[in-house]
């Protein structure tokens, strides 16, 4: 038996109890409690003490991880978890993770991995032809955050070329990119961490449908240009966070053209509506960016970590990350394809395509489109439940995302509803501001949510509602 190893019979017994364990939380997971109790001092103590008594045997081990996992911790797998983009993973995805771990393949080199490689390369081709790019280059990424980070990358390459060589003091006018206020923070912190500086953010006010005002856009960009600034970039939301709205994505590619701007569409939510043959039209104007974010790990329910950026510009990303090491493997070179590293903010990663692929090859592409459709029904018959009950539906997204609340309830009383709820451990939900007025968040994000857990919330929110505790 190799050192720092287990021997083959031992492997066997870990992984089979192992699968036992995690085959009854998949099957039972809603027989959990949705969110645990919030002690962080309680979960240091659970650690420490296991970790500095003596040796435990493997099934001890195992209990001890998956113990944390399972009750310290928000069950975002949960059907009755209504909270963030974070789904239940689809389980050819977790198959695919196992996998990958086992081999752990290197993704910085084509050379080491040429079928994760390929397979990535795939799946960045097909997600581009969905939305209506002729030519498509991109990356997997850890998520939304780098891949938005990208474009603010790739956008100030195309601007300013002296800026891979010179940093901004290369640039004699400050650039700036244009977003609505609903835009993901990713986009303010990109700025900063690539040395813009959070004031090149210009945040432009927005309509009555929570979009952004493109009229408003067109005056602030004139007006950026008369007072010698450098507007390079314009950034359009596929799905906010908060209300689930979609920016006018045709007139802001008009908008972009007119000035010469990078047109990136942060879709890393509702992007996933290009894989639906009617609901892509929600979409329209997309296939006229220059770059996209889609979340694999949001509504197409691969495990988290699993981000992609798309750009139609195929030269875009080697230009921008291209860099020679001469300990990199050099095999391969007769073919046409792209070391990893030279192409993304990543240098040594894992495969991520492989969560997407292994499900895309168990469902279809009809499959995501069935998931899709699924949660979209139950948020319609979420928002008509509510209405139902009494409470007003206070955002207008076609996404399965619903801000509502009571007429007449203050701030106070919609928190303290959303604290019963959470307290409850039946269900999760959130608080966000709606043109500055609070409101209570639910968003379907399970696709093994059903009209039982949606029917369980409304009760569920009718009982906060009447308890004053």
């Amino acid at each position: 038996m190799a050192l720092f190893d287990l021997d083959s019979q031992q492997r066997k017994d870990i992984i089979g109890y192992t699968s036992e364990l995690l085959e009854e939380y998949y099957e039972n997971t809603k027989a959990r409690d949705v969110s645990p109790d919030l002690n962080i001092n309680a979960v240091r103590e659970y650690i420490s003490d296991f970790a500095t008594a003596p040796l435990h045997d493997s099934k001890a081990i195992i209990d001890h991880v998956f113990g944390g996992l399972e009750k310290r911790a928000v069950q975002v797998a949960h059907p009755s978890y209504f909270g963030l983009f974070n789904p239940r993973p689809a389980f050819p995805g977790i198959v695919a993770d196992l996998m990958t771990a086992t081999t752990n393949p290197q993704m910085a080199a084509w050379s080491h991995n040429p079928f994760t490689f390929a397979v990535e390369e795939y799946l960045i081709a097909e997600l581009g032809k969905r939305m209506g790019y002729e030519q498509t280059d991109g990356t997997f990424c850890s998520g939304g955050a780098e891949a938005n980070q990208t474009a603010v990358l790739c956008a100030l390459n195309h601007a300013f070329p002296q800026y891979l060589m010179t940093g901004l003091r290369g640039i004699d006018k400050q650039p700036v990119l244009y977003c609505s206020s609903e835009t993901h923070h990713s986009i303010a912190k990109a700025a900063r961490m690539c040395g813009l500086g959070i004031e090149a953010v210009r945040h432009v006010v927005q309509n009555d449908q929570l979009q952004i005002n493109v009229d408003a856009l067109d005056k602030m960009i004139q007006d950026d240009l008369s007072n010698g600034f450098a507007p390079f970039m314009l950034v359009a939301t596929a799905g906010t966070t908060g209300p689930g709205n979609i920016d006018p994505l045709g007139p802001m590619a008009d908008i972009a053209k007119k000035y010469g701007l990078w047109y990136h569409v942060d879709g890393a939510f509702a992007g996933a509506l290009a894989l639906h043959s009617e609901k892509k039209a929600l979409l329209s104007g997309i296939e006229e960016s220059d770059s996209i974010t889609i979340d694999i790990h949001k509504w197409l329910a691969a495990p988290m970590g699993t981000g992609t950026f798309l750009t139609s510009h195929p030269e875009s990303l080697s230009s921008t990350f291209r860099i020679t090491a001469d300990y990199m493997p050099k095999e391969g070179t007769e073919f046409d394809a792209e070391d990893p590293y030279t192409h993304s903010i990543q240098w040594s990663r894992r495969s991520l395509g492989l969560r997407m692929y292994m499900s895309l090859l168990f469902f279809g592409w009809a499959g995501y489109e069935k998931t899709i459709q699924h949660h979209i029904d139950m948020g319609e018959l979420m928002k008509g439940l509510l209405v139902e009950h009494g409470w007003e539906i206070k955002n207008s997204s076609a996404l399965p995302i619903i801000c509502f609340k009571g007429a007449s309830d203050t701030e106070d009383e919609l928190r303290r509803i959303c604290e019963f709820v959470v307290k409850s451990k039946r269900a999760w939900i959130s608080l966000y501001p709606i043109n500055g007025e609070w409101c209570l968040r639910a968003c379907i994000t399970n696709y093994a949510t059903t009209e039982t857990e949606v029917k369980e919330l409304v009760v569920l929110l009718d009982e906060a509602r009447r308890s004053k505790i």
